[in-house]
């Protein structure tokens, strides 16, 4: 009797492959990056990001309604300060940028939105770095109060959730115990736990003017040749309180995301950084990929390796696509 062999792929329709798809994700997954900055009347494209833009807090309101008509409900603000200063006291200033930014977003839109910040001193200090500095080194232990500051004053502000991204030792605690402290046991901490010293930030750098003005940030970011790191740091920061654990970038480390996702038993978020979307933009204006089609892929990929929560600047692209059956 002749033996019949089985089709290695799915039978049936376009419609029965999705059913059964072993990847799923939604709009809700997805969390918008934005710039926010001093000023009025500015929506100012960022060159090495086209399409992505800097908006003063008057033209704000218009970009989270376009999210929100997008279907994406979900929001990371960035702050660039007028002034900086060696201890980044923007950061933490009751009338500080992303500080106000909240209110405004709060006012315009109530609880429709859920409201992130980036809890870090890169953006808000004269020199570029992550923290306060002791001779030429970031000074760990004081730069953990100034954070635990800026926490707290997102979330009186209106955040919904902190998300400190300094990668300073200890920080997560330093957060967790000033938001108990001040009865807001219940504000979650997205921790940029396994955040690796990578090539793909440049074009943030430049959104956010961010840039070290000498040396690098080797010292307190991960290596990117390190695997075993990537879970010490997930281990040390879920014992600290942490709610979630980022992996950032995204594309060049879906095996971290894979094994912090095996390991540690948390929801997990990965970050596609501006490097990756500069070049899928580059990419596509030069002919060579179809921008569509490798952005679902990116986030498919994403979704893959174990991402809960996806952190993009094609968020608004993506919903659309999941509203067309192209994703999802």
């Amino acid at each position: 009797m002749e033996m019949k062999i089985r089709p290695r792929r799915l039978r049936g329709s376009e419609t029965m492959r999705k059913m059964v798809r072993e990847t799923r994700m939604d709009k809700s997954s997805l969390i918008y990056p934005l710039f926010v900055k001093e000023g009025q009347g500015i929506k100012e494209e960022i060159s090495t990001m086209p399409g992505q833009y800097r908006y003063s807090l008057d033209t704000l309101p218009k970009a989270l309604e376009e999210l929100l008509d997008a279907g994406v409900d979900k929001v990371m603000l960035f702050g660039i300060p007028d002034q900086k200063d060696e201890v980044g006291s923007q950061a933490y200033a009751r009338d500080g940028i992303v500080q106000k930014a909240l209110e405004t977003a709060r006012k315009e839109f109530g609880q429709q939105l859920y409201l992130i910040t980036d809890v870090c001193m890169c953006e808000y200090t004269s020199h570029g770095h992550c923290g306060v500095f002791c001779g030429q080194e970031v000074e760990n232990d004081k730069t953990l109060e100034l954070l635990a500051k800026t926490a707290l004053s997102h979330v009186q502000a209106g955040a919904d959730m902190v998300a400190p991204s300094d990668m300073m030792d200890g920080r997560v605690g330093a957060i967790r115990a000033i938001l108990d402290k001040n009865d807001q046991k219940e504000i979650p901490i997205m921790s940029y736990a396994v955040k690796y010293a990578s090539a793909f930030y440049g074009p943030f750098r430049d959104a956010a003017g961010s840039a070290p003005s000498f040396g690098d940030r080797k010292s307190y970011q991960m290596d990117y040749h390190n695997r075993r790191e990537a879970i010490k740091e997930a281990l040390l920061d879920v014992e600290e309180g942490a709610d979630i654990i980022m992996v950032k970038p995204a594309l060049s480390y879906l095996d971290i995301v894979r094994q912090v996702k095996e390991e540690i038993h948390l929801p997990v978020a990965s970050y596609s950084v501006s490097g990756e979307y500069a070049m899928v933009k580059a990419g596509a204006k030069l002919g060579y990929i179809e921008e569509d089609k490798i952005i679902c892929e990116m986030a498919a990929g994403a979704f893959r390796a174990g991402t809960d929560l996806y952190l993009t600047y094609f968020a608004k692209e993506i919903a659309a696509f999941m509203d067309e059956g192209r994703i999802g």
